[in-house]
């Protein structure tokens, strides 16, 4: 006797259950993006600006709510002056923080952040000379904890790192950092021992153009942009369409042992003009005779010829690196940071002029110049809470 089988009840495939989740993180991050750019901005505009529907965009806004990251502001607006107030939302500030932790070569940078990209406390640690990796991540880890007791009220999502040299995101250790002696050092392994929150790693330079891409003036929404950070470290990083490129083990945008021209300053690595060793701080400081790059600004500030020739000087060849950068990559914004460029006119427009007019009207400083190793720490985190707000952000109780 035959036996009829049933067919099988009709379910999604395994691949839309895949999807599902992926599309509602994508959703999810559309939205709290529209949000951080319009609000205060009512849920039926969010609706028109990302192609959602109505209902989706009202199902991510109680999500979003319920996890602490937008709010509804507090002055109704009506549409035609009948029928229920439209109330719009905006992210809300007050109750999630991001802690940012930045290693320079002379100090560790501690800050918390709110999910606007604002510092909302800082600290910087200098170094007690030369200290293993560890110690100084402990020190990072302490600084953080005394930032946060300042807020109680406030909920830490995580902790972001920034650095320069060789960083790899994904693995979460800065693989080199020649000055500071640092390699293969597990930070997100020791930060994460010291705080246990979530610890999310990256290079400054990437990290400051994922937060011009978010929380910027100058780059904001172009399709290309250049960020060059010009420290004791020397890194770029280039972004198109809204994705900051890293490459095999996050090693793009390492441009220290790039040649420049008219460098005659001597490289470690036996040559002449590296472009790190040509723009570096620590040979700024060398050449003006004082330890620390802002006192060189304030020398200058203070009319005397030699600061203000040397930070000219120092412009003019990180022109020249910008040249070299958008001759090949020819993105449609650049954004600098370099001290002098970052505190002077006359320095940005020394290093304008070695560009041609159009080119030069591209470029511009930081949007971040009162706390940018700070930000630079933070939006490490923050970009990753863009990005996946409902996985980064457990509901609130």
């Amino acid at each position: 006797m035959l036996r009829t089988v049933a067919p099988p009840s009709p379910s999604r495939s395994p691949v839309s259950r895949v999807a599902d989740p992926d599309r509602l993180r994508t959703s999810a991050s559309v939205v709290l993006r529209s949000v951080l750019e319009h609000g205060p901005v009512a849920r039926s505009t969010i609706a028109r600006l990302t192609g959602l529907s109505p209902a989706s965009v009202t199902g991510h806004c109680n999500r979003l709510t319920r996890r602490g990251l937008i709010r509804e502001a507090a002055a109704p607006r009506r549409s035609g002056g009948v029928g229920r107030p439209h109330l719009p939302v905006d992210v809300d500030p007050s109750r999630l923080v991001v802690g940012g932790v930045h290693v320079a070569v002379p100090h560790t940078t501690v800050a918390l952040l709110d999910p606007r990209g604002r510092v909302l406390a800082e600290r910087r640690l200098r170094h007690e000379g030369p200290e293993p990796p560890a110690r100084t991540l402990a020190r990072a880890a302490e600084g953080l904890s005394a930032l946060l007791r300042r807020v109680p009220d406030a909920r830490p999502l995580g902790v972001g790192f920034a650095a320069g040299g060789w960083v790899d995101r994904q693995a979460g250790t800065v693989v080199d950092h020649p000055p500071l002696g640092w390699r293969e050092v597990p930070v997100r392994e020791i930060l994460a021992g010291h705080t246990g929150l979530p610890v999310h790693v990256d290079g400054h330079a990437r990290a400051l153009a994922d937060a011009e891409r978010l929380f910027g003036r100058a780059a904001r929404g172009s399709r290309s942009a250049l960020h060059l950070f010009a420290g004791n470290m020397v890194d770029a990083a280039f972004a198109t369409h809204d994705e900051v490129h890293h490459g095999p083990r996050s090693q793009a945008g390492a441009i220290a042992h790039l040649p420049l021209a008219g460098g005659t300053e001597p490289c470690p690595c036996g040559r002449v003009g590296c472009l790190q060793a040509e723009l570096s701080e620590s040979t700024l400081c060398r050449r003006a005779g004082l330890a620390d790059p802002a006192r060189v600004v304030d020398a200058a500030a203070a009319g005397h010829p030699s600061a203000v020739r040397l930070l000219r000087e120092r412009a003019r060849m990180t022109g020249r690196a910008v040249r070299l950068l958008t001759d090949v990559l020819n993105p449609e914004h650049v954004v600098v940071t370099e001290i002098g460029v970052i505190h002077r006119p006359d320095c940005l427009a020394a290093l304008r002029a070695e560009l041609d007019a159009e080119r030069a009207a591209t470029v511009v400083p930081t949007s971040f110049p009162d706390s940018v190793l700070a930000v630079a720490g933070g939006s490490v985190a923050l970009d990753v809470l863009y990005r996946d707000p409902l996985g980064v952000s457990p509901e609130l109780n």
